[in-house]
Protein backbone atom coordinates (compact mmCIF):
# COMPACT_ATOMS: atom_id res chain seq x y z
CA UNK A 1 0.00 0.00 0.00
CA UNK A 2 1.29 3.25 -1.24
CA UNK A 3 0.57 5.70 1.45
CA UNK A 4 0.40 9.28 0.87
CA UNK A 5 -0.27 11.80 3.46
CA UNK A 6 -2.25 10.98 6.44
CA UNK A 7 -4.63 13.56 8.33
CA UNK A 8 -5.95 13.31 11.72
CA UNK A 9 -9.64 12.85 12.14
CA UNK A 10 -9.89 16.76 13.59
CA UNK A 11 -8.19 17.48 10.70
CA UNK A 12 -10.51 16.37 8.13
CA UNK A 13 -13.66 17.00 10.19
CA UNK A 14 -12.42 20.61 9.85
CA UNK A 15 -11.80 20.56 6.64
CA UNK A 16 -15.30 19.46 5.81
CA UNK A 17 -16.77 21.73 8.20
CA UNK A 18 -15.15 24.73 6.26
CA UNK A 19 -16.77 23.13 3.23
CA UNK A 20 -20.17 22.94 4.32
CA UNK A 21 -19.71 26.60 5.38
CA UNK A 22 -18.31 27.84 2.19
CA UNK A 23 -21.70 26.58 0.60
CA UNK A 24 -24.31 29.32 0.73
CA UNK A 25 -27.20 26.90 -0.16
CA UNK A 26 -26.56 25.47 3.42
CA UNK A 27 -26.27 28.60 5.24
CA UNK A 28 -29.78 29.32 4.93
CA UNK A 29 -32.06 26.54 4.64
CA UNK A 30 -35.42 25.42 5.31
CA UNK A 31 -36.58 21.79 5.89
CA UNK A 32 -39.83 20.41 6.32
CA UNK A 33 -40.03 17.14 8.25
CA UNK A 34 -41.36 14.76 11.15
CA UNK A 35 -40.31 15.89 14.85
CA UNK A 36 -38.55 12.66 16.11
CA UNK A 37 -36.25 11.86 19.03
CA UNK A 38 -37.17 15.59 20.42
CA UNK A 39 -35.80 16.42 24.11
CA UNK A 40 -35.94 19.53 26.16
CA UNK A 41 -32.27 19.55 27.55
CA UNK A 42 -31.96 21.18 31.08
CA UNK A 43 -29.18 23.39 29.20
CA UNK A 44 -32.23 24.79 27.27
CA UNK A 45 -31.02 23.38 24.27
CA UNK A 46 -33.74 21.16 22.14
CA UNK A 47 -32.27 18.22 20.35
CA UNK A 48 -34.08 16.61 17.71
CA UNK A 49 -34.40 14.48 14.52
CA UNK A 50 -36.56 15.48 11.12
CA UNK A 51 -37.60 12.63 9.12
CA UNK A 52 -39.32 11.45 6.53
CA UNK A 53 -40.46 8.51 4.63
CA UNK A 54 -37.09 7.63 3.79
CA UNK A 55 -34.53 9.54 5.67
CA UNK A 56 -33.38 11.54 8.93
CA UNK A 57 -31.23 14.85 9.44
CA UNK A 58 -30.14 15.87 13.28
CA UNK A 59 -31.28 18.82 14.39
CA UNK A 60 -30.49 21.23 17.26
CA UNK A 61 -31.86 24.21 18.56
CA UNK A 62 -29.73 26.40 21.04
CA UNK A 63 -31.22 28.38 24.31
CA UNK A 64 -30.39 31.73 22.68
CA UNK A 65 -32.75 30.92 19.75
CA UNK A 66 -35.75 29.57 21.28
CA UNK A 67 -37.22 32.99 21.82
CA UNK A 68 -39.02 33.15 18.63
CA UNK A 69 -40.68 29.60 19.56
CA UNK A 70 -44.65 29.50 20.83
CA UNK A 71 -45.39 26.22 21.10
CA UNK A 72 -43.42 23.17 22.62
CA UNK A 73 -42.53 20.36 20.18
CA UNK A 74 -43.56 16.90 20.40
CA UNK A 75 -43.26 13.50 18.38
CA UNK A 76 -44.64 13.27 15.29
CA UNK A 77 -45.55 17.30 14.84
CA UNK A 78 -44.93 18.09 11.11
CA UNK A 79 -42.91 21.40 11.08
CA UNK A 80 -40.51 23.79 8.71
CA UNK A 81 -36.75 24.34 9.89
CA UNK A 82 -35.12 27.44 9.09
CA UNK A 83 -31.51 27.62 10.04
CA UNK A 84 -28.21 26.26 8.46
CA UNK A 85 -26.07 23.11 8.05
CA UNK A 86 -22.97 22.95 9.21
CA UNK A 87 -20.55 19.69 10.70
CA UNK A 88 -20.08 18.95 14.46
CA UNK A 89 -16.46 18.51 14.44
CA UNK A 90 -16.43 16.29 17.29
CA UNK A 91 -18.63 13.81 16.87
CA UNK A 92 -17.98 13.92 12.60
CA UNK A 93 -21.76 14.73 11.94
CA UNK A 94 -23.60 17.51 10.34
CA UNK A 95 -26.60 18.43 12.05
CA UNK A 96 -29.45 21.15 10.80
CA UNK A 97 -28.88 24.36 13.64
CA UNK A 98 -32.27 25.20 14.12
CA UNK A 99 -33.20 29.25 14.36
CA UNK A 100 -37.00 29.21 13.60
CA UNK A 101 -39.69 26.86 14.00
CA UNK A 102 -43.15 27.05 12.61
CA UNK A 103 -45.94 24.07 12.56
CA UNK A 104 -46.39 23.24 9.01
CA UNK A 105 -49.92 25.11 7.90
CA UNK A 106 -49.47 28.11 10.32
CA UNK A 107 -48.11 30.09 7.15
CA UNK A 108 -51.43 29.14 5.55
CA UNK A 109 -53.18 30.07 8.66
CA UNK A 110 -51.73 33.51 9.17
CA UNK A 111 -52.90 34.19 5.51
CA UNK A 112 -56.25 32.99 5.82
CA UNK A 113 -56.36 35.65 9.56
CA UNK A 114 -54.91 38.14 7.61
CA UNK A 115 -57.57 37.75 4.35
CA UNK A 116 -60.67 37.33 7.26
CA UNK A 117 -59.65 40.21 9.27
CA UNK A 118 -58.86 42.47 6.57
CA UNK A 119 -62.45 42.12 5.00
CA UNK A 120 -64.13 42.06 8.09
CA UNK A 121 -62.54 45.12 8.78
CA UNK A 122 -63.91 46.81 5.86
CA UNK A 123 -67.09 45.39 6.51
CA UNK A 124 -67.34 47.99 9.56
CA UNK A 125 -66.85 44.33 12.18
CA UNK A 126 -64.39 46.14 14.03
CA UNK A 127 -66.34 49.61 14.62
CA UNK A 128 -66.47 51.14 18.38
CA UNK A 129 -69.78 52.39 17.56
CA UNK A 130 -71.29 49.14 17.13
CA UNK A 131 -70.64 47.69 20.14
CA UNK A 132 -72.00 47.31 22.95
CA UNK A 133 -71.63 48.37 26.62
CA UNK A 134 -70.73 45.51 29.22
CA UNK A 135 -73.71 45.81 31.89
CA UNK A 136 -71.73 47.18 35.47
CA UNK A 137 -74.12 44.63 37.14
CA UNK A 138 -74.94 41.30 35.68
CA UNK A 139 -77.48 38.46 37.21
CA UNK A 140 -76.88 35.47 34.59
CA UNK A 141 -73.77 35.12 32.90
CA UNK A 142 -73.13 32.21 29.65
CA UNK A 143 -70.53 31.49 29.37
CA UNK A 144 -69.02 28.83 25.72
CA UNK A 145 -66.01 26.80 26.62
CA UNK A 146 -65.19 23.28 27.13
CA UNK A 147 -66.88 21.90 29.76
CA UNK A 148 -63.36 20.71 31.06
CA UNK A 149 -60.10 22.46 31.20
CA UNK A 150 -58.57 24.96 33.55
CA UNK A 151 -60.26 28.05 31.82
CA UNK A 152 -63.98 27.21 32.86
CA UNK A 153 -62.92 26.18 36.61
CA UNK A 154 -61.12 29.49 36.89
CA UNK A 155 -64.28 31.43 35.65
CA UNK A 156 -66.46 29.84 37.76
CA UNK A 157 -64.54 30.03 40.73
CA UNK A 158 -63.74 33.63 40.25
CA UNK A 159 -67.01 34.55 39.40
CA UNK A 160 -68.32 32.76 42.70
CA UNK A 161 -65.86 34.66 44.77
CA UNK A 162 -66.53 37.69 43.38
CA UNK A 163 -70.14 37.51 43.35
CA UNK A 164 -71.72 34.19 44.41
CA UNK A 165 -75.16 35.90 43.76
CA UNK A 166 -74.63 35.71 40.14
CA UNK A 167 -76.03 32.60 38.09
CA UNK A 168 -73.87 31.10 35.80
CA UNK A 169 -75.03 28.92 32.51
CA UNK A 170 -72.77 26.99 31.20
CA UNK A 171 -73.18 25.94 27.07
CA UNK A 172 -70.18 23.41 26.59
CA UNK A 173 -68.87 23.42 23.32
CA UNK A 174 -66.16 21.96 21.41
CA UNK A 175 -63.08 24.77 21.20
CA UNK A 176 -60.64 22.91 18.78
CA UNK A 177 -60.88 20.65 15.57
CA UNK A 178 -63.49 20.23 13.78
CA UNK A 179 -66.68 21.23 14.15
CA UNK A 180 -65.52 23.38 16.92
CA UNK A 181 -66.92 26.68 15.17
CA UNK A 182 -70.11 25.55 14.49
CA UNK A 183 -71.01 24.76 18.36
CA UNK A 184 -69.04 27.85 19.71
CA UNK A 185 -71.84 29.39 17.29
CA UNK A 186 -74.83 27.31 18.63
CA UNK A 187 -73.87 28.58 22.32
CA UNK A 188 -73.91 31.71 21.37
CA UNK A 189 -77.14 31.60 19.72
CA UNK A 190 -78.54 29.65 22.49
CA UNK A 191 -77.64 32.36 25.37
CA UNK A 192 -78.37 35.04 22.77
CA UNK A 193 -82.03 33.59 23.11
CA UNK A 194 -82.24 32.35 26.68
CA UNK A 195 -81.81 36.02 28.00
CA UNK A 196 -78.31 36.11 29.66
CA UNK A 197 -77.18 39.81 30.76
CA UNK A 198 -73.36 39.12 28.83
CA UNK A 199 -71.76 36.08 27.32
CA UNK A 200 -68.60 34.70 27.67
CA UNK A 201 -66.77 32.92 24.84
CA UNK A 202 -63.15 31.39 25.06
CA UNK A 203 -60.93 28.92 26.24
CA UNK A 204 -57.24 28.79 27.42
CA UNK A 205 -54.02 29.30 25.35
CA UNK A 206 -52.69 26.99 22.58
CA UNK A 207 -50.88 27.36 19.13
CA UNK A 208 -52.65 28.88 16.20
CA UNK A 209 -54.09 25.88 14.83
CA UNK A 210 -55.71 25.01 18.15
CA UNK A 211 -57.63 28.74 18.43
CA UNK A 212 -58.29 28.17 14.72
CA UNK A 213 -61.82 28.40 15.68
CA UNK A 214 -62.00 31.21 17.40
CA UNK A 215 -60.92 32.34 13.85
CA UNK A 216 -63.91 31.60 11.58
CA UNK A 217 -65.95 33.38 9.94
CA UNK A 218 -69.35 32.16 11.44
CA UNK A 219 -67.96 32.91 14.78
CA UNK A 220 -67.22 36.44 13.94
CA UNK A 221 -70.86 36.86 12.08
CA UNK A 222 -72.26 35.58 15.31
CA UNK A 223 -70.75 37.62 17.52
CA UNK A 224 -71.69 40.58 15.38
CA UNK A 225 -75.18 39.09 15.52
CA UNK A 226 -75.90 38.67 18.82
CA UNK A 227 -77.97 41.43 21.12
CA UNK A 228 -76.18 40.55 24.54
CA UNK A 229 -73.04 41.94 24.89
CA UNK A 230 -69.93 39.56 24.15
CA UNK A 231 -66.30 39.19 26.21
CA UNK A 232 -64.24 37.30 24.13
CA UNK A 233 -61.28 35.41 25.82
CA UNK A 234 -59.34 33.44 23.82
CA UNK A 235 -55.99 32.03 24.81
CA UNK A 236 -52.88 34.07 26.46
CA UNK A 237 -52.64 38.08 26.60
CA UNK A 238 -50.75 37.80 23.55
CA UNK A 239 -52.74 35.85 21.55
CA UNK A 240 -55.34 37.95 19.35
CA UNK A 241 -57.95 36.21 17.17
CA UNK A 242 -60.99 37.62 15.08
CA UNK A 243 -63.65 36.83 17.88
CA UNK A 244 -61.22 39.24 20.24
CA UNK A 245 -61.73 41.91 16.86
CA UNK A 246 -65.33 41.68 16.41
CA UNK A 247 -66.54 41.02 20.83
CA UNK A 248 -67.80 44.32 22.24
CA UNK A 249 -64.99 43.32 24.97
CA UNK A 250 -61.38 41.56 25.21
CA UNK A 251 -60.28 40.10 28.18
CA UNK A 252 -56.50 38.91 27.88
CA UNK A 253 -57.25 35.31 29.66
CA UNK A 254 -60.78 33.75 30.82
CA UNK A 255 -59.97 34.65 34.32
CA UNK A 256 -59.98 38.34 33.55
CA UNK A 257 -63.34 37.66 31.99
CA UNK A 258 -64.74 36.51 34.49
CA UNK A 259 -63.49 39.73 36.60
CA UNK A 260 -64.84 41.77 34.21
CA UNK A 261 -67.87 40.28 33.72
CA UNK A 262 -68.23 39.81 37.53
CA UNK A 263 -68.80 43.01 39.88
CA UNK A 264 -66.82 42.43 43.07
CA UNK A 265 -70.35 42.37 45.61
CA UNK A 266 -67.95 43.54 48.06
CA UNK A 267 -67.05 46.58 46.49
CA UNK A 268 -70.50 47.50 46.00
CA UNK A 269 -71.82 46.78 49.08
CA UNK A 270 -68.81 48.72 50.46
CA UNK A 271 -70.37 51.48 47.86
CA UNK A 272 -74.09 51.34 49.97
CA UNK A 273 -72.75 52.11 52.70
CA UNK A 274 -71.04 54.43 51.95
CA UNK A 275 -74.15 55.52 50.50
CA UNK A 276 -76.03 55.12 53.57
CA UNK A 277 -73.61 57.04 55.71
CA UNK A 278 -73.57 59.98 53.15
CA UNK A 279 -77.48 60.08 53.04
CA UNK A 280 -77.48 60.22 56.77
CA UNK A 281 -75.22 63.28 56.70
CA UNK A 282 -77.61 64.88 54.30
CA UNK A 283 -81.15 64.11 55.75
CA UNK A 284 -79.41 65.20 59.51
CA UNK A 285 -77.43 68.27 58.16
CA UNK A 286 -80.73 69.42 56.01
CA UNK A 287 -82.69 68.43 59.46
CA UNK A 288 -80.30 71.04 61.18
CA UNK A 289 -80.93 73.50 58.57
CA UNK A 290 -84.59 73.71 58.31
CA UNK A 291 -84.78 73.73 62.13
CA UNK A 292 -82.45 76.81 62.22
CA UNK A 293 -84.94 78.41 59.51
CA UNK A 294 -87.81 77.51 61.64
CA UNK A 295 -86.45 79.03 64.69
CA UNK A 296 -85.59 82.47 62.43
CA UNK A 297 -89.01 82.33 61.14
CA UNK A 298 -90.71 81.85 64.44
CA UNK A 299 -88.76 84.66 65.79
CA UNK A 300 -89.53 87.17 63.05
CA UNK A 301 -93.11 85.95 62.90
CA UNK A 302 -93.23 86.82 66.75
CA UNK A 303 -91.31 90.38 65.93
CA UNK A 304 -93.86 91.13 63.08
CA UNK A 305 -97.24 90.18 65.79
CA UNK A 306 -99.80 93.52 65.65
CA UNK A 307 -99.67 93.23 69.75
CA UNK A 308 -95.65 93.14 69.48
CA UNK A 309 -95.71 95.83 66.99
CA UNK A 310 -97.81 97.43 69.17
CA UNK A 311 -95.87 97.13 72.90
CA UNK A 312 -92.63 98.08 70.54
CA UNK A 313 -93.95 101.68 69.23
CA UNK A 314 -95.55 102.20 72.42
CA UNK A 315 -91.89 101.85 73.81
CA UNK A 316 -90.75 103.81 71.31
CA UNK A 317 -93.03 106.85 71.78
CA UNK A 318 -92.51 106.75 75.58
CA UNK A 319 -88.81 107.31 74.71
CA UNK A 320 -89.46 109.70 72.51
CA UNK A 321 -91.68 111.22 75.23
CA UNK A 322 -89.09 110.96 78.10
CA UNK A 323 -86.02 112.09 75.32
CA UNK A 324 -88.71 115.08 74.64
CA UNK A 325 -88.76 115.89 78.05
CA UNK A 326 -85.32 115.61 79.15
CA UNK A 327 -84.48 117.64 75.99
CA UNK A 328 -87.14 120.50 76.73
CA UNK A 329 -85.88 120.70 80.55
CA UNK A 330 -82.23 121.23 79.29
CA UNK A 331 -83.46 123.47 77.10
CA UNK A 332 -85.52 125.51 79.42
CA UNK A 333 -82.39 125.56 81.82
CA UNK A 334 -79.99 126.35 79.46
CA UNK A 335 -82.24 129.43 78.85
CA UNK A 336 -82.59 130.43 82.35
CA UNK A 337 -78.59 130.57 82.84
CA UNK A 338 -78.75 132.34 79.49
CA UNK A 339 -81.18 134.67 80.75
CA UNK A 340 -79.95 135.30 83.83
CA UNK A 341 -76.69 136.39 82.39
CA UNK A 342 -78.26 138.50 79.84
CA UNK A 343 -80.13 140.20 83.22
CA UNK A 344 -76.86 140.57 84.85
CA UNK A 345 -75.10 142.44 82.03
CA UNK A 346 -78.38 144.34 81.35
CA UNK A 347 -78.26 145.39 85.04
CA UNK A 348 -74.77 146.34 84.97
CA UNK A 349 -75.61 148.26 81.76
CA UNK A 350 -78.84 150.57 82.90
CA UNK A 351 -78.82 154.38 83.45
CA UNK A 352 -80.76 154.20 86.37
CA UNK A 353 -78.33 152.38 88.33
CA UNK A 354 -75.90 154.57 86.90
CA UNK A 355 -78.07 157.18 87.94
CA UNK A 356 -78.57 155.85 91.40
CA UNK A 357 -74.60 155.94 91.62
CA UNK A 358 -74.84 159.67 92.28
CA UNK A 359 -74.15 159.94 87.90
CA UNK A 360 -76.59 162.36 85.84
CA UNK A 361 -77.55 162.09 82.45
CA UNK A 362 -77.09 165.62 80.64
CA UNK A 363 -79.06 166.63 77.68
CA UNK A 364 -79.22 170.07 75.42
CA UNK A 365 -82.83 172.05 75.55
CA UNK A 366 -83.64 170.05 72.27
CA UNK A 367 -82.93 167.17 74.21
CA UNK A 368 -79.79 165.95 73.35
CA UNK A 369 -76.88 164.22 74.79
CA UNK A 370 -75.00 166.43 76.13
CA UNK A 371 -71.14 164.58 75.97
CA UNK A 372 -68.84 167.23 75.13
CA UNK A 373 -67.69 170.39 76.51
CA UNK A 374 -67.33 171.76 73.08
CA UNK A 375 -71.56 170.72 72.50
CA UNK A 376 -71.93 173.91 75.32
CA UNK A 377 -71.76 177.08 75.30
CA UNK A 378 -71.92 180.08 78.20
CA UNK A 379 -75.70 180.69 79.12
CA UNK A 380 -76.96 177.36 77.60
CA UNK A 381 -79.86 176.19 79.16
CA UNK A 382 -79.28 172.23 80.30
CA UNK A 383 -81.60 169.78 81.80
CA UNK A 384 -79.72 167.13 84.39
CA UNK A 385 -81.20 163.95 85.11
CA UNK A 386 -81.02 162.40 88.16
CA UNK A 387 -81.99 159.34 89.82
CA UNK A 388 -84.83 161.17 92.26
CA UNK A 389 -85.41 164.29 89.57
CA UNK A 390 -84.86 166.62 86.77
CA UNK A 391 -82.52 170.00 87.23
CA UNK A 392 -82.72 173.13 84.64
CA UNK A 393 -79.44 174.76 84.52
CA UNK A 394 -78.00 177.59 82.85
CA UNK A 395 -74.18 177.15 81.85
CA UNK A 396 -72.23 180.25 83.31
CA UNK A 397 -68.54 179.02 82.56
CA UNK A 398 -67.31 176.37 80.07
CA UNK A 399 -63.94 174.96 80.73
CA UNK A 400 -62.00 172.76 78.99
CA UNK A 401 -60.39 169.59 79.99
CA UNK A 402 -57.06 170.83 81.36
CA UNK A 403 -59.30 173.67 83.48
CA UNK A 404 -61.31 171.04 84.71
CA UNK A 405 -60.93 170.33 88.67
CA UNK A 406 -62.00 166.51 88.58
CA UNK A 407 -60.42 165.70 85.62
CA UNK A 408 -57.29 167.16 86.62
CA UNK A 409 -57.85 164.76 89.76
CA UNK A 410 -57.77 161.72 87.16
CA UNK A 411 -60.84 160.92 87.09
CA UNK A 412 -60.90 161.73 83.37
CA UNK A 413 -61.11 157.72 82.70
CA UNK A 414 -64.05 157.37 85.34
CA UNK A 415 -65.92 159.75 83.45
CA UNK A 416 -65.59 158.48 79.78
CA UNK A 417 -66.58 155.10 81.12
CA UNK A 418 -69.90 156.57 82.33
CA UNK A 419 -70.71 158.30 79.17
CA UNK A 420 -69.87 154.95 77.17
CA UNK A 421 -72.37 153.06 79.85
CA UNK A 422 -74.84 155.74 79.52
Amino acid sequence: MNRGKVYSVSSVNQYIKNMFSREYALSVVFVKGEISNCKYHSSGHIYFSLKDETSQLTCVMFRGDRRGLDFRMENGQEVIVGGSISVYERDGKYQLYAKKIVPVGDGLLSERYEQLKKKLEQAGYFNEDRKLPIPKYVRRVGIVTAKTGAAVQDMIQIATRRNPYVQLYLYPAKVQGDGAAETIVSGISYLDEFGVDVIIIGRGGGSMEDLWAFNEEIVAEAVYQCRTPVISAVGHETDYTIADFVADLRAPTPSAAAELAVYDVRQVLNELYGYKDRLARCILTQVDYDRDHLDSAEARLRYLNPQNQILQKRQYMMDLEDRIQRMMTQFLKDKKHLFALLAGRLDAMSPLKRLASGYAYVADEQGRMVDSVKQIKKNDILTMTLADGHVRTQVEEVLEQEENPLLARGDSDFASQNREDL
